[in-house]
């Protein structure tokens, strides 16, 4: 049995050459398998990148310069959650959109999940719907915990 090769990028990352991809080297935020996506803003066609790294998301969230926003489901939550993040199950994603700060590229919303996959699908229909600065957090609340970054109790 043939397996196909995995993703390659080129150095910055800029590049997707994966199977699935070619004859259109697209880049890689443009790619829906590697996390990005066409998305619609105000009317025109854009390409905007729809994962931060885990490094990227801890650094800008610690740094007060994004929103972390923990949509794991409250048994999740309390396992651990990273300080000062918000709490809000996917279940109550759609009806709290209000409380998703103004649409401003420059204060990125960062919606992190157990292992991605639930917050890379709230994410696509947020942009979907216009909000372009809300992105999902490559790896996820797993890897946050596999590499011994700090967790805390979240508040009842």
């Amino acid at each position: 049995m043939r397996r196909s090769a995995p993703a390659v990028h080129d150095d910055d990352r800029s590049r997707c050459t994966a199977s699935h991809c070619p004859p259109r080297r697209h880049g890689v935020a443009a790619c829906r398998r590697h996390g990005g996506g066409r998305t619609r803003s105000r009317g025109r066609r854009t390409t905007a990148p729809l994962r931060v790294t885990l490094e990227h998301a801890r650094a800008e969230h610690e740094a007060g310069r994004a929103l972390l926003i923990d949509i794991r489901e409250p048994a999740e939550h309390a396992t651990g959650v990273a300080p000062g993040a918000r709490l809000w199950p996917m279940r109550q994603l759609a009806a709290r959109l209000e409380d998703i700060p103004p649409r401003d590229p420059a204060t990125p919303v960062l919606l992190i999940c157990n292992t991605q996959n639930r917050s890379r699908a709230a994410v696509q229909a947020l942009h979907e719907q216009g909000y372009t600065h809300v992105h999902y957090v490559d790896g996820g609340m797993s890897e946050w915990a596999r590499r011994g970054w700090p967790l805390v109790r979240p508040r009842p």
